[in-house]
């Protein structure tokens, strides 16, 4: 495949607007084809019902284009057959461009059947499940299959239709019964929904996510009747918007009912009786009896074994196909017959491999089928089939009763010389051809037009509606992925690709998973966690538990301390609490009650903390005082280079770079950190700031650890610099002596623009001719002699650092007086997702996998992480896969020979590199697009994360296979981890703990390593608190007294009950939320919100709400407390308040609720008085509330 094909094919996720106009625009280059009688033929051969023709000659989006023709002319539901899964992405992109994008669907399958079975990403999947279900409830469509899918069993459609649900408001539910159905369908219940595929109950509040909407959904009942419907958000559960309905469709592929589960079993039963008989090893029976033996218990018990995929053959009384799903009418195009042919002979050589090993392995029964055979699909298709083939011969298996030959040239590439274009649009005017340029961005259609004018060649701009200029050139807004010259129609079709090889940015398309959801609060509270008291030092979590004291409920956090101590803390006291996190993962020490070890720690921190503080405030001075060079604001230039950025920046980036360039044109040095994880698009920030410098005449150097680095900067610098004045100079070892010492003259007489270099560029020879920015890369990487250096260079120059390792939010704050920070925390649209399999070792899968990524010439990184014996392994590699060069590198090399390896492997001289994780850091292959990690268990996953950023970086799909060992017993830890990485598969909470991993290192490095230990010994919330107040301190920021909080203490019921809110967990995150709020906005929209997320509140949160509210107008009139000793109810104003309030009119808003009311002075502050015997406690609860809502009347006017 060529490169451009691949750079066309960028993604699933991302595909560019169709928009209406230009398929309005696409519709008149269907009608020409129409016009033609061949093509007529073919419709009419449809509509006359013949059941196979061939169109021979056609390739690219010449296909597309006339697939598209014939499902509009003929109105029919069309499937179209590819070969693999990439073919079938290239289809879509161009049907969206001329078919509504709610049309054409996507059953995107994977090719690889063992992959498919074990855990697999939710992204296909969901992508699957909206095929079947908009062919079961709906009459047309076009829907795009690579032979993989076409070969799945899938479910009866009687089966699926009778899962597509809709909801309506008024609807009557019964809701035991949809919750039964809801499980047979796939979901599962969980205390709060977050990610698709779950639901839970509260009450009479159902949430659900299906992976067909973007939103979860939130329905609520009115007894059995659906009251309300809306769209919710998963960052804060909040109801997004109301709905009138919603269609609910299966989450699994294979919807089971509870009482189908035992008939499976009995199935699964007769075929284990059958193959124990066929099978020879005594080893292998045993093995079958377990797992498959296992398997039929849980069945009969009605739950669903793990991997139940493989079983989908006797899971139902009849299996279907995707062609049993399409409608009768339905017409079916095959793209290339004899290359799916090709792909499913090596499809069934695979599964019957991958059967055998199963079998073997005692994980699988003989004789189950596991997908359907092609040729048996292929005969029993009774609807029209259409063959497109390039070449004009004979098929296997067809037999097509008309055959259409249309000669069809792909449209030669330009790459900009408008020249050669000059004489094909001259031979083509000659020969009263009709010319169609695709522009892409409406924008540049004026452009468009204007360059083509200065070479005169002529063509007019059509509008929306207009018919085409048949004889004559045009353009037109639109796109397809290539152009196409069809001489027996006299038509030529150019897209901007083969003009100016440009690519097309795409428009995102909206992804099912959100990045928001990854990271939440890692200070989530789990049962069993460490944390921090401020003022006893580190427990362990037991949960949050309801005491009754004297007839009062109230919630605590409960933490056990050392021995047999514990610790009961009310949840107003909450903010004293903060889960304890240290680097990697160590044990912290357990603290006594009452000691005072811990006041002697803290001190410890306290003055290491202050040191800090002082450092960082001195830079930060000496920084403001110095000068540097203002850069003038952007200019044309600039921003043409931006826009020529061929992907979809994040918002991230976008803002970063904005920040960048505010510093440069200030007079102040710039010193920025830009942060942001592996593949985050950090490189194009810094060469747009790069760029900037050089549009002003100054010169640039970028500094990089390794030479590695430098060689991609360099290659990267000229791809992007391409057609522009700039002169790029590389400085490092892979040069000779003679092109570093031209290099060096060409910085000094400022020939050079831009360098790229490891510290060689630090030595004393290299002199810069007017230096204006230094970028570097992963600062912690250099010595301290390296750093001394840039120090010197730094002084008058605007500097901006790159580094990986996030850095947590909480250091930000404190550290921000002292250097700049961008964060880019969204992870660029992934061009494809990367397919992440969690399975047990096996030689099979890495031997396909392994194959098939050589198979579409690319790398393989392979990941062992034990030096001693990896020559070994790349034996046994190369013994499975004899056709695969393999090399290896490791940690104990020496730099050069490391280098040296990677560099070979760069330029693609081996296939697979066998590597332990030094390939975490930086270095891009975007050839490499399959990871295997033997032994995964034993790896932390902020690694795993960051393995998984190496692969799929570039536009194809890559594969990630995290293996472990078949032991009869993973460690506890292990399990958890492999849990975490399954989740991680749908880059869920996988990401959560990476970053917490990767945060807390962050913190290390930019404090220095002697921080280490003091961060471990508090926990890193409380010294980042810490370090935040020494800080606030030398700037002298007085930290405002703070009013002591309002005290209330009262024999009353407010507490959340476990009736209303069960989930520990998003109790202590409400408690939290109540003591924040501090205005009575805040409470109105905690009580909406309450009531959308958990309906309804009782009493008990009733009363809350009023606490809280009275801490509020307490603060006003600066109260301090209010108490109730048995009979009595005493509100005190403190010392300041007390001036402030006029006594007279005190005792008129007193004396409004009669002789219950006293008065009086305890030392400097007022204090009123309730005498509640016999009050009824409603009755002076709410008198109470009412004397402080209104005590701010009762203030002194200001004279």
């Amino acid at each position: 495949m060529t490169e451009q094909a691949l750079d066309a094919v960028q993604s699933i996720f991302l595909f560019f607007v169709g928009s209406q106009e230009g398929r309005i625009m696409l519709k008149n280059l269907e009608s020409l084809l129409l016009a033609n009688d061949e093509i007529q033929s073919i419709t009419q051969g449809v509509e006359e019902g013949l059941p196979e023709q061939l169109i021979a000659g056609l390739s690219g989006s010449a296909r597309s284009l006339l697939i598209s023709s014939v499902y509009h002319n003929t109105n029919r539901p069309t499937l179209v057959v590819t070969h693999n899964l990439l073919q079938a992405q290239k289809l879509y992109d161009d049907l969206i461009q001329s078919v509504p994008e709610d049309e054409v669907y996507l059953y995107a399958a994977n090719e690889l059947i063992a992959a498919e079975i074990s855990i697999a990403s939710p992204e296909l999947k969901a992508q699957r499940i909206e095929t079947l279900n908009h062919i079961t409830t709906n009459s047309k469509g076009v829907y795009i299959v690579p032979v993989a899918g076409l070969r799945k069993i899938l479910p009866p459609k009687d089966i699926w239709k009778k899962y597509q649900k809709t909801l309506a408001v008024g609807d009557e539910v019964d809701l035991d019964n949809f919750l039964q159905e809801l499980v047979a369908m796939g979901y599962e219940r969980a205390d709060m929904v977050n990610t698709p595929g779950e639901f839970s109950l509260r009450g009479g509040i159902l949430d659900l996510y299906p992976l067909t909407t973007p939103d979860p959904i939130r329905i609520e009942f009115f007894d059995t009747e659906i009251d309300s419907i809306r769209s919710f958000s998963v960052e804060d559960q909040r109801s997004i918007e109301n709905l009138k309905e919603v269609s609910i469709g299966p989450f699994s592929e294979m919807p089971l009912e509870k009482d189908q589960l035992p008939i499976m079993g009995e199935r699964l039963q007769s075929a284990l009786a059958n193959s124990l008989k066929k099978v020879k090893s005594q080893k292998t029976k045993e093995l079958l009896s377990q797992n498959i033996g296992h398997d039929i218990e849980m069945l009969n018990t009605g739950s669903v074994p793990e991997q139940v995929a493989k079983y989908m053959s006797i899971a139902y009384d009849r299996t279907a196909s995707l062609v049993d799903y399409l409608p009768e009418r339905g017409i079916v195009f095959f793209d290339e017959l004899s290359r799916i042919n090709e792909m499913n002979e090596s499809l069934e050589k695979e599964e019957a491999e991958w059967y055998t090993s199963l079998i073997e392995e005692g994980k699988m029964v003989h004789d189950l089928k596991v997908s359907h055979l092609f040729t048996d699909l292929l005969s029993s298709i009774k609807m029209p089939r259409l063959y497109f083939s390039l070449f004009l011969r004979h098929i296997p298996y067809t037999n097509p009763q008309n055959i259409v030959n249309l000669s069809c040239r792909p449209m030669q590439s330009f790459h900009g010389q408008m020249n050669v274009l000059k004489a094909e649009t001259d031979r083509w005017k000659h020969g009263k051809y009709t010319v169609v340029f695709l522009c892409s961005s409406r924008e540049r259609v004026k452009k468009f037009q204007s360059d083509l004018e200065e070479y005169e060649i002529e063509a007019s701009l059509l509008k929306e509606g207009d018919d085409l200029l048949i004889g004559n050139a045009q353009i037109v807004y639109g796109n397809l992925q290539t152009g196409f010259e069809l001489p027996s129609l006299r038509l030529a079709v150019i897209t901007e690709e083969e003009l100016f090889n440009k690519k097309v940015k795409r428009s995102k398309r909206r992804q099912k998973l959100s990045n928001a959801e990854r990271i939440k609060s890692y200070s989530e509270l789990n049962v069993g966690d460490y944390v921090v008291h401020v003022n006893h030092g580190i427990g362990k979590y037991l949960g949050i538990k309801t005491l009754e004291i004297n007839g009062v409920h109230k919630d605590y956090l409960h933490i056990k301390y050392q021995g047999t101590d514990e610790l009961y803390v009310p949840v107003d006291q909450i903010h004293l609490v903060q889960k304890y996190i240290a680097t990697e993962g160590k044990e912290p020490k357990i603290y006594k009650l009452g000691g005072s070890e811990w006041k002697r720690v803290k001190n410890k921190v306290k003055s290491s903390v202050q040191d800090i503080a002082d450092d960082l405030i001195k830079l930060y001075a000496e920084r403001e005082a110095s000068k540097g060079y203002a850069f003038s604001p952007d200019g044309d230039l600039q921003r043409e280079f931006e826009a020529s950025f061929p992907y979809q920046e994040t918002e991230d980036q976008l803002r970063s770079i904005q920040e960048i360039k505010r510093d440069m044109e200030r007079e102040r040095p710039m010193d920025r950190l830009l942060c942001g994880d592996v593949g985050y698009g950090k490189t194009e920030v810094a060469l747009r700031a790069a760029f900037k410098a050089i549009m002003d005449g100054k010169q640039v150097a970028m500094l990089v650890p390794t030479t590695i680095l430098a060689q991609q900067h360099y290659e990267t610098m000229k791809e992007r610099f391409q057609g522009y004045p700039i002169n790029i100079g590389i400085l490092s070892r892979f040069q000779t002596r003679k092109q570093n010492r031209e290099t060096i003259k060409g910085i000094k007489n400022g020939i050079i623009d831009i360098v790229v270099g490891t510290h060689r560029l630090l030595s004393k020879d290299v002199q810069y001719h007017d230096l204006g920015l230094l970028i570097v890369d992963e600062e912690q990487r250099f010595g301290v002699t390296h750093k001394e250096r840039i120090k010197q260079l730094k002084t008058n120059v605007d500097v901006l650092t790159l580094t990986a390792t996030p850095i947590p939010r909480t250091l930000h704050m404190s550290i921000l007086g002292v250097r700049d920070l961008s964060i880019i925390e969204t992870p660029p649209e992934n061009r494809f997702p990367v397919q992440t399999y969690v399975m047990e070792y096996n030689g099979t899968v890495v031997k396909e996998a392994i194959e098939r990524e050589l198979a579409r010439d690319g790398q393989v990184f392979y990941l062992y992480n034990r030096v001693e014996d990896i020559e070994q392994k790349v034996e046994e590699i190369s013994l499975l896969v004899p056709d695969a060069r393999v090399t290896y590198a490791h940690g104990q090399m020496s730099e050069s020979e490391l280098e040296n390896v990677m560099l070979s492997f760069l330029e693609g001289e081996s296939d697979v590199l066998v590597t332990t994780t030094i390939i975490e850091t930086g270095v891009d292959i975007p050839n490499v697009n399959t990871l295997i990690v033997y032994d995964a268990d034993r790896m932390g996953l902020s690694q795993l994360y960051q393995l998984r950023g190496r692969v799929g970086r570039s536009n194809r799909i890559a594969y990630a296979y995290f293996m472990y060992r078949k032991d009869k017993v993973l460690s506890e830890t292990a399990e958890k981890r492999l849990q975490s990485i399954k989740e991680f598969t749908e880059l869920g909470s996988g990401f959560k703990i990476a970053m917490r991993d990767l945060s807390i290192r962050g913190a290390g490095n930019l404090l220095g390593p002697q921080q280490h230990g003091f961060i471990d010994s508090v926990g890193f919330d409380l010294y980042s608190q810490m370090l935040k107040e020494a800080i606030e301190e030398r700037k002298g920021i007085t930290v405002e007294e703070k009013l002591p909080m309002f005290e209330v203490e009262l024999d009353i019921d407010a507490y959340i009950p476990d009736s209303y809110i069960p989930d520990g967990q998003q109790k202590i995150e409400m408690y939290k939320r109540f003591r924040a709020l501090e205005t009575m906005e805040e409470v109105a929209e905690l009580k909406e919100e309450m009531v959308d997320r958990f309906g309804e509140y009782p009493k008990e949160v009733e009363y809350l709400y009023k606490i809280a509210e009275m801490k509020i107008f307490a603060k006003e009139v600066y109260l301090e407390s209010i108490k109730q000793t048995k009979d009595v109810v005493t509100i005190l104003v403190s010392e300041k308040g007390t001036p402030l309030l006029d006594g007279s009119k005190v005792v008129e808003l007193c004396q409004s609720y009669g002789r219950m009311m006293g008065f009086g002075m305890d030392g400097n502050k007022l204090k009123i008085t309730m005498n509640i015997k016999n009050v009824p406690f409603e009755k002076w609860f709410s008198i109470a509330y009412s004397i402080i809502k209104n005590l701010k009347e009762a203030k002194k006017k200001a004279s």
